[in-house]
């Protein structure tokens, strides 16, 4: 069964990790921050040896971004994401696991502070 994470965040400025840029995160003792970057660590290294992790990016700032939106029967391309967004599309993570179950698991791993995760389940 194939999943795809979504990593929403907003970092400021825009960079990646993401969570290196967050506030929240920032105000972390470093201990705290630390295991957190371990955990992420040890996620990718558990999924792709078990040959779960199937791809993955992260995305650039969505200040560079374009939209297209069709209207008046073409394609009409406008700068940048939605503006009222607190949270942008970071990036992400396709896997694939035996059970939604599995999937719910890892992608709860990838939740940390300031980042919103979504689980969504590949179609087709």
């Amino acid at each position: 069964m194939k999943y795809v994470v979504l990593i929403h965040s907003n970092p400021q400025p825009w960079g990646h990790p993401t969570s290196e840029f967050l506030a929240a995160h920032q105000q972390l003792p470093t201990e705290e921050r630390e295991r957190l970057n371990a955990e992420f660590e040890s996620v990718m290294t558990e999924m792709s040896a078990a040959g779960e992790l199937v791809g993955g990016s992260a995305l650039g700032d969505p200040a560079e971004a374009r939209l297209f939106r069709w209207e008046q029967g073409k394609a009409l391309a406008t700068d940048g994401p939605y503006a009222e967004a607190k949270e942008h599309f970071a990036g992400f993570f396709l896997i694939d696991v035996a059970s939604r179950e599995r999937a719910e698991a890892l992608a709860a791993r990838f939740a940390g502070p300031g980042e919103t995760v979504e689980l969504r389940a590949v179609v087709g």
